[in-house]
């Protein structure tokens, strides 16, 4: 299955253009599920048709349209989580909190996604779509949701490490010695069923048939959103296939139209993304798009199968200056908004407001950073042997 995130800065139309995808690839043929994630039926409201509810609906022949509801799923997965902690709640004689009385907390509509993102990857049967088109919330939104994943499965190796579960053959001989039941084997237990959820997501965002399509409108306001956007994207690793250059106004604009100076406005920014990304032009069609009609009129871009993998490549300078080198791709990103920390065997990599730990390829593990240097938007990480841990040549 191909996927499409699609985000951009807010107010760019990124709903509008996720929709209108959709539908150009149903209508040709493809078997096509379209997510939503605001909590507010944007989705619905483009579509025509209410988007949200317990199930996915039926737009089209071979396009289905889902918002999750954040809400139940935040309730069903609490009172789980209450059934399997009963034991230690009753031990510290905590009342039990019942459903009508439960509300989302902050993140439970990025949680609600993820979790049907990773459904639909992993649908067998009538439920297997060819393509899955994904809503996302606005770029910095969406960033921190792309991210989620892999820094939750990190926050829980680091916390609840599996191979202390070896000890767990100490753990009657603690409770008898505490006198009060150990709750950690349902801790790991939990742990370990988070971290099969959470690197099911995760798998999805790192496929290789998953690409992000970036939507903005033509101006520098909207410059500057996709010139972070982008650097945090590259950051994470991830495909960006097109940039939806989203209402251009048409070139035939009268010359006494007060409409001449953003259309000049559009021009240069348009001029200066085609020399950078891969664009295409969505023309503002001079009201807010609604139903199938307006969006097939949008003409939207099809899937873009030609995207090439994102490599952090390391090469060999040995022979030559002694060391081994980690090319980083970070477009946009500037030395002053550079900064690099080894932690063990992780690099903390800062670029702008955005900042990843990456774990070191296995042969760099054995080395000292000994600098970097950023050109041409590429970090490039210079890494020394260490004399106490490099095989030794004869």
């Amino acid at each position: 299955m191909r996927t499409i995130l699609i985000t951009g800065p807010g107010g760019s139309g990124r709903t509008t253009v996720a929709a209108a995808t959709a539908l150009a690839a149903a209508r040709q043929g493809t078997r096509t599920l379209l997510l939503g994630a605001d909590r507010d039926d944007t989705l619905g409201a483009v579509l025509g048709m209410p988007a949200g509810g317990p199930a996915p609906i039926t737009v089209e022949p071979r396009l289905t349209a889902w918002r999750p509801d954040a809400a139940k799923g935040f309730r069903d997965d609490l009172a789980a989580l209450q059934d399997r902690a009963a034991s230690a709640l009753d031990l510290l004689g905590a009342g039990r909190l019942d459903p009508e009385e439960l509300t989302p907390l902050p993140g439970a509509d990025e949680l609600a996604l993820l979790r049907a993102l990773r459904d639909a990857a992993l649908a067998e049967g009538p439920d297997r779509h060819e393509l899955l088109v994904v809503d996302l919330p606005p770029a910095p939104r969406a960033l921190a949701l792309l991210a989620l994943p892999e820094e939750l499965r990190r926050y829980l190796r680091r916390l609840l490490p599996p191979e202390r579960q070896a000890a767990r053959a100490l753990r009657p001989v603690l409770g008898r010695l505490a006198g009060v039941p150990m709750p950690a084997e349902a801790l790991y237990e939990a742990a370990a069923r988070w971290d099969l959820e959470l690197a099911a997501a995760e798998a999805v965002v790192a496929d290789r048939n998953t690409v992000v399509r970036l939507v903005a409108e033509p101006g520098p306001a909207g410059a500057d959103a996709v010139r972070s956007t982008t650097l945090g994207l590259a950051l994470r690793g991830l495909r960006t296939d097109l940039l939806v250059a989203n209402r251009v106004l048409p070139e035939d604009t009268p010359a006494d139209s007060w409409l001449v100076g953003p259309l000049a406005q559009q021009r240069k920014t348009l001029e200066e993304w085609q020399g950078a990304y891969d664009v295409r032009t969505v023309t503002h069609l001079g009201r807010d798009p609604r139903g199938g009609d307006d969006l097939a009129a949008l003409d939207a871009p099809d899937v873009n199968r030609d995207v090439p993998p994102v490599e952090w490549p390391v090469t060999d300078r040995l022979a030559d200056d002694g060391v081994l080198v980690w090319h980083i791709p970070l477009p946009g990103a500037t030395r002053d908004g550079l900064d690099l920390v080894r932690r063990g065997d992780e690099l903390v990599v800062t670029a702008g407001p955005f900042r990843r730990i990456v774990p070191l390829p296995s042969a760099l593990r054995r080395c000292t950073v000994e600098g970097a240097a950023l050109r041409e938007g590429t970090l490039a990480v210079r890494f020394a042997p260490d004399p106490r841990l490099w095989p030794r040549s004869r």
